[in-house]
């Protein structure tokens, strides 16, 4: 480093670089024994570009870049909603975004998420809740040990879980990285969990529980819940409650009052904290009394002292992030909640299952609905009847031309071809009617044009791909 540069660091900083920056306590390094030097590259090819062509480059395929702040997203099952710039200027203020979990004047932070987890605590009816988990999976695989621990200190063996198949897609793959294997339940005509076969299942004696959403991915409230959980309760199982769906229930219905034992959140969903592109995200898991014991270390307590940090609780399954999780994704929550309040957050609920029935009864008049009832934040329709052997890829693909997003796609496999939409609560009616205009155009040309939609997109820098070939023989370099 420039003395000079040195010398003004030092002085604003107050900051010793000798200190500051440690010795090495290891031999020089010989890269020939780590890299060959056939690998090894003397000089590098970086062209000289004037930074004005370097801005425009980015700031052109930031123009190619679509988002929530763009346009409609009516992704079914992720909730992409708008996300208020409040919580990005309040996540930036230095006291939170420059502060370092293991420095001793973190009082406020602390007690930040002492009050989120209070807060998170009344949404749903939870009596404890841990933050760490970084995102929806990875707080189903919390939730999952915590039950499969649980069983474990009651010395009873429990191997077997039932997820029905209007679950999310994670919700089997986090069963089995916790060690349980599977009983998968048909969902019924009226995309509900059948009682009956619930009783079958819960007979077999080694099911530690059921996991399920509600309502669940095919948009619909599960109107026998109280049933369900009381069948599970009384095979001595536990309920676990996959939150991704929550954002209509907010201020409705409690997921504690359903019956659940175990739940976890979608903070970058439900609570307005922009998800997508890998993340950040959010999986807090709450559960009752019971299992309070299970969850991970540390947790925040409140004494006469302050919020205090405890460790070491024998049956807690360990640590499982990195400090206290992805903080700033807390802060952006901690912000909408009490930005919102309990009538906001009521609101919310309301609006989202507003928007999502105002699209489903506009929609049928030419697109199929199979489970054509009342839906909560996002329904699901079906390419069944579509004329012309028009598909839902043609469909979807032709969406992106009209500068819209598409919606989800084959996915929840108990619908084929599947489109599901959530348009979520913070659309106008403008732009609601948009959709709907574009979708009711997509299917004339369906009629009229079939072709124009074979072949779609026409307007989008990427034409359609060859999916088939892309998965075989991929193209992973220039």
């Amino acid at each position: 480093m420039n003395s000079n540069i040195q010398l003004i660091f030092e002085k604003g900083t107050g900051i010793n670089l000798q200190n500051y920056v440690p010795e090495m306590d290891i031999d020089e390094i010989n890269l020939d024994k780590i890299l060959p030097k056939a690998f090894q590259r003397i000089d590098l090819p970086i062209p000289n570009i004037p930074e004005v062509e370097i801005v425009r480059h980015f700031i052109n395929l930031s123009n190619r870049n679509y988002g929530v702040d763009t346009g409609i997203y009516p992704l079914g099952s992720c909730t992409m909603k708008y996300n208020p710039k409040i919580n990005e200027h309040i996540v930036r203020l230095p006291n939170f975004a420059q502060i370092h979990p293991l420095q001793e004047e973190n009082d406020g932070c602390l007690e930040l998420l002492y009050h989120l987890s209070k807060l998170l605590g009344e949404i749903t009816g939870m009596d404890g809740f841990t933050l760490q988990p970084a995102a929806g999976a990875h707080g189903e695989l919390v939730g999952l040990l915590i039950m499969k621990k649980y069983f474990e200190t009651k010395r009873i063996k429990k191997q077997k879980l039932i997820v029905p198949d209007s679950a999310h897609g994670t919700n089997p793959a986090s069963a089995r990285m916790a060690g349980f294997s599977i009983i998968e339940i048909q969902s019924n005509k009226n995309g509900e969990v059948p009682l009956d076969q619930l009783e079958f299942a819960m007979d077999e004696g080694d099911v530690a529980g059921i996991m399920l959403t509600n309502p669940n991915t095919l948009g619909v409230f599960d109107r026998q819940i109280k049933e369900i959980t009381r069948i599970v309760h009384e095979k001595e199982g536990l309920c676990y409650y996959d939150g991704a769906n929550l954002n209509p229930m907010l201020g409705i219905c409690r997921p504690r009052d359903m019956g659940f034992d175990i739940v976890h959140l979608n903070l970058h969903k439900t609570f307005s904290t922009p998800h997508g592109g890998g993340g950040p995200g959010s999986g807090p898991i709450g559960v009752v009394n019971e299992l309070i014991p299970f969850l991970p270390e540390p947790c925040l307590i409140s004494t006469k002292h302050g919020i205090i940090c405890q460790e070491n609780k024998e049956n807690s399954i360990g640590r499982i992030k990195a400090f206290w999780g992805n903080f700033g994704v807390l802060v952006k929550a901690y912000a909408y909640i009490l930005a919102l309040g309990a009538e906001g957050l009521k609101k919310v609920g309301q609006i989202a299952s507003l928007n999502a029935n105002y699209l489903r009864v506009l929609l049928q008049k030419n697109y199929s609905v199979p489970y054509n009832r009342i839906c909560q934040h996002e329904f699901v329709l079906s390419d069944r009847g579509i004329p012309n052997e028009v598909t839902t890829e043609d469909i979807a693909k032709r969406i992106l031309d009209y500068g819209i997003y598409a919606p989800t796609i084959y996915f929840p496999l108990v619908v084929p071809g599947a489109l599901m939409i959530e348009p979520t609560e913070t659309e106008s009616k403008q732009s609601l009617d948009y959709f709907v205009k574009i979708m009711n155009k997509i299917f004339e040309e369906a009629n009229n044009n079939p072709e124009i939609l074979k072949n779609a997109p026409y307007n989008t820098p990427v034409k359609r791909l060859d999916a088939v070939q892309a998965a075989r023989n991929p193209i992973l370099h220039d």
